[in-house]
């Protein structure tokens, strides 16, 4: 078996994301190579290795120091997600107790501009309701550092594409990585403090429609648990146009 490789080792080759990608790759490919300055450092540096077979024919394969940077780099996600995705599933769960249809990660495209674009909001709501024009899509995008908040920020496409979506769309932080002001306007922002969401800036509301590429993308999903109603009438009653739900993380 051979020796993981030191961060000494590690540094010499800048072991970065785009070589941590080629594992990941090359690991599930049938490791054909690409001949490239990613992969003479990667077996430099003793994570690949390459292997003929009876017709000469030359692949790739992890070594075990390779395969042991793949465990290392999925852990450092796993932890850096499990932040994430449990804010992203308390606010996917406060979407269902206002009487609402929420989904976690659906991947639509949306119009921006002249063009279209994949977008992939955290969590997706709409309300409970029979009548289209009351249906109400809200956005909500959540960030648990800073530097991905900064990052996401960055792209107005992605954030013109989220408005495109929603009649509201809120960032929902972690407490302590930003101040709303630095949140554009036409986002509200919600703020996690331990169990409570605080309103720092409500959404802006626009009219918004769902058009028939989102409602295939709903019909393919499927929403959080929790979204079914004991009493039909429930239902009827939300129905009504004078009918509005309480204030929640979404405002809907």
């Amino acid at each position: 078996m051979l020796d993981a490789p030191s961060p000494a080792s590690r540094a010499s080759i800048g072991l970065g994301v785009v070589h941590r990608r080629r594992l990941r790759d090359i690991y599930r490919s049938a490791g054909w190579p690409c001949q490239d300055g990613i992969e003479v450092e990667l077996l430099a540096a003793g994570l690949v290795l390459r292997e003929r077979d009876a017709l000469g024919r030359e692949t790739l394969r992890l070594t075990d120091a390779g395969i042991g940077v793949l465990a290392e780099t999925l852990a450092k996600n796993r932890a850096r997600r499990d932040p994430h995705e449990s804010l992203v599933e308390r606010v996917a769960r406060a979407m269902t107790r206002e009487g609402r249809l929420a989904w976690r990660g659906l991947a639509v495209r949306a119009k921006v501009d002249a063009g279209w674009t994949i977008a992939m909001p955290d969590v997706f709501s709409i309300r409970h309701t029979t009548v289209e024009a009351y249906a109400e899509p809200v956005v909500h995008e959540v960030k648990v550092r800073r530097a991905d908040l900064l990052a996401d920020l960055r792209r107005a496409c992605k954030r013109q594409a989220y408005l495109a979506l929603g009649g509201e769309c809120w960032y929902v932080i972690a407490d302590g990585i930003a101040e709303p002001d630095e949140i554009p306007r036409e986002c509200g922002v919600l703020v996690a403090t331990g169990e409570a969401f605080v309103v720092a800036r409500a959404a802006p509301k626009r009219p918004a429609t769902i058009g028939f590429a989102l409602w295939m993308a709903l019909a393919r999903a499927t929403p959080v648990d929790g979204w079914r109603l004991d009493d039909a009438q429930m239902l009827l009653a939300g129905d009504r146009s004078d009918s509005r739900l309480d204030a929640a993380p979404g405002g809907a």
